[in-house]
């Protein structure tokens, strides 16, 4: 297999390559608190077959941190990802359920990682249904434990403390990917606690303008968007409620004009909750 492919296949290119022993799918399957759906249990009765669910909410990150899945280290990483049988010279693919929502995270986490061969299901589960795949809903088997390792990629990442030092200086540009009601502050946060606003200079592209019905968008739509707000002089970072949606945008970018962004991992979480740090309203 290409050591080059795109960051994401159409589920035409799953079903023709889904059998080769080096392709592992992921479901990356998450859903927002309150939603009254579990991720982890719909994928024991409804998946790919073969694929192992990826658990970046409860399981796949920093234990220590209070805030929301926020990045393994390393080793944690590599350990996990080693119990779900995934090596490193294998191709993930990753899906979600609900078409595009969480798997550009696990994508991201395995970018930030140093997988070279990570790549998205352009509309999900769903796709995959379309095309005439095969559904699993049998009991789950563990897979075979392998030998991973991590290798962290530090361009693809960024924490609060360097955030607020480009923010300071002006040496970065921060695209926020949440709604624009979020964005300039007309709307509460939904988590308690959590100021309402943006990162001083900040740009707003709401990441559901990058998708169409489940999709991606063309290429050409996608690059008249992020010409929009990504800039040439500066590097990049995306930033949203919680790590999650950043990676979208994140991933889109990487698909569409080669160029990678940096996912701010604390996201408005972090930012809105320390009121140490200078927000903007509109």
């Amino acid at each position: 297999m290409s050591q080059n492919i795109d960051v994401i296949v159409n589920a035409e290119w799953l079903k023709a390559h889904f059998s080769a022993p080096n392709v592992k799918t992921v479901d990356a399957s998450w859903f927002m608190p309150g939603s009254q759906r579990n991720g982890a249990q719909e994928w024991k009765t409804k998946r790919i077959p073969g694929a192992v669910y990826f658990d970046f909410d409860g399981e796949i990150k920093d234990q220590t941190s209070s805030l929301p899945h926020m990045l393994p280290s390393t080793d944690v990483f590599a350990e996990n990802v080693s119990k779900l049988g995934i090596s490193n010279s294998d191709t993930v693919v990753v899906y979600d359920s609900a078409g595009i929502f969480s798997s550009p995270r696990v994508w991201w986490m395995f970018k930030v990682m140093g997988h070279q061969n990570v790549v998205l299901l352009d509309g999900g589960l769903p796709a995959w249904e379309s095309v005439g795949g095969d559904i699993d809903n049998t009991p789950p088997v563990q897979p075979q434990v392998t030998e991973y390792t991590a290798c962290f990629q530090p361009e693809r990442y960024i924490d609060r403390d360097a955030l607020l030092a480009g923010i300071t200086t002006n040496s970065l540009n921060v695209i926020d990917v949440r709604p624009f009601d979020r964005f300039s502050g007309g709307v509460a946060e939904p988590r308690e606690g959590v100021r309402s606003g943006h990162m001083p200079n900040a740009v707003n592209l709401p990441f559901p303008s990058v998708m169409q019905e489940g999709f991606f968008k063309s290429s050409q739509e996608l690059s008249q968007l992020l010409a929009t707000v990504v800039s040439d002089a500066l590097p990049n970072v995306t930033s949203c409620g919680s790590g999650v949606t950043a990676c979208t945008v994140a991933l889109a970018s990487e698909h569409t004009i080669g160029k990678v962004i940096a996912v701010y991992d604390g996201s408005w979480t972090e930012w809105g909750g320390d009121h140490r740090l200078p927000i903007e309203v509109l």
